[in-house]
């Protein structure tokens, strides 16, 4: 597994970096440290003074290279802990342009299998990525995202959040093959979202809210039951729950009480009867997670379930 790991000086990408020494047991072949420097506003205010432009870019490019060679030692360090560790090879690489971007064009360039980022920050002239950067790179990539916004030297309790759609079916094929550790517990999680409004409920006969809701209800324990045999099959400890309530908002709910380390959850879906993700949900569930969240925008998962 190839994978690129954006740094800017920040906590947040910091512990990115030491994550990699909590990926499963499958560790990279190879690790791309990335910096990203967007020079666009300097360049604009000295673009009539060449030879302070010229030694103000010189300054931010050593600068970044600094910060590389840091972050390749704390990478090092991570990955030493794995037994597979000696064979992975940390690279370094300094960029310019916009940051989410050139994020995700190197990324497309290197053939990475995943992406991953710190997620919050200040502006990357003062050594630091936005916010929205990941929220950039979480909705431009191709490739799963793994969004680290705490601290996380190991996954010991996982949230798979599935809805039928082929971007969860991808979500949870990567997360088995190439993420989970083996002595993690996964909770196979499926939302069942209202059907009706706050105020139609309120007013509709209980048999017939239970007629309207009862085969997504059925659906959705077919759905997580598939899943956890699955993973069953494999080895790894699972258990499976399904909820009722707004998806990442119910998502959310149940990852802060059971202090879960990462939510996965696909990026994008379909509304209807197999009532599937909205690309909103995952926006909201990257945004307001009390913990680490890996997004994947899959192509055509292998994995076949009702």
């Amino acid at each position: 597994m190839k994978v690129l790991c954006a740094v800017d000086g920040s906590q947040f990408s910091q512990w990115a970096v030491e994550a990699l020494g909590a990926l499963g047991s499958q560790r990279p072949d190879t690790v791309v440290l990335l910096h990203t420097v967007d020079t666009g506003a300097i360049k604009a205010k000295e673009a009539r003074d060449q030879a302070k432009l010229k030694a103000s870019l010189a300054a931010i490019d050593s600068e970044g290279n600094k910060l590389l060679q840091r972050m390749a030692q704390t990478a090092t360090l991570a990955l030493s802990q794995a037994a597979t560790a000696s064979r992975t090879k940390v690279r370094t690489v300094l960029a310019h342009g916009p940051v989410g971007e050139t994020i995700v064009r190197q990324a497309g360039r290197r053939g990475v299998d995943l992406l991953m980022v710190g997620s919050r920050g200040l502006s990357d002239i003062r050594g630091f990525l936005l916010g929205s950067v990941s929220r950039k790179v979480v909705s431009l990539a191709s490739r799963p995202v793994l969004v680290v916004k705490r601290r996380l030297p190991e996954m010991t309790r996982v949230v798979l959040a599935i809805d039928g759609s082929k971007h969860s079916r991808a979500a949870a094929e990567f997360l088995r093959d190439r993420l989970l550790p083996e002595s993690a517990h996964l909770t196979v999680l499926s939302v069942v979202a209202p059907i009706v409004t706050d105020i139609a409920a309120s007013v509709l006969p209980p048999s017939q809210l239970e007629r309207l809701t009862k085969p997504r209800e059925d659906q959705a324990r077919q759905l997580v039951a598939a899943f956890r045999e699955m993973y069953l099959k494999e080895g790894y400890a699972v258990s499976s729950e399904v909820l009722s309530g707004h998806p990442s908002q119910a998502i959310l709910q149940h990852a802060e009480r059971t202090q879960a380390d990462l939510i996965v959850v696909g990026s994008r879906g379909l509304a209807g009867t197999e009532r599937l993700l909205l690309g909103s949900v995952s926006e909201g569930v990257v945004k307001y997670a009390p913990c680490s969240v890996m997004v994947v925008r899959g192509g055509q998962p292998r994995l076949s379930f009702p």
